[in-house]
């Protein structure tokens, strides 16, 4: 597979990872951060849903189209664990203070 299905992996990761959040705050009824959100930063439980699905969506597309995702072989599991936890680690630093 060409080195570059493995960055889009890496970061249909990272899309995947941060949709969770979203779509599970939007789906308790929690109001929840958003980038595109006014004021307090904090959007609505529908546009969470809409905002998780949305990154649902886009790692979907990029895992789908390119390259084949090959779970289980060595490259593909290392990129696309690394894409969850980079992302995973940031988002934890950046929602910390939210609670």
């Amino acid at each position: 597979m060409p080195w570059i299905a493995y960055i889009v992996h890496f970061i249909a990761a990272a899309f995947l990872t941060n949709g969770i959040p979203h779509f599970v705050a939007g789906v308790s009824g929690r109001r929840f951060r958003i980038p595109f959100a006014q004021g307090a930063k904090l959007g609505s439980p529908t546009a969470n849903v809409v905002w998780g699905w949305a990154n649902f969506l886009i790692a979907f597309l990029l895992f789908a189209n390119i390259g084949p995702l090959y779970i289980g072989t060595p490259g593909d599991t290392i990129f696309v664990a690394a894409g969850m936890l980079v992302a995973g680690i940031l988002l934890a630093r950046i929602f910390e203070g939210d609670v």
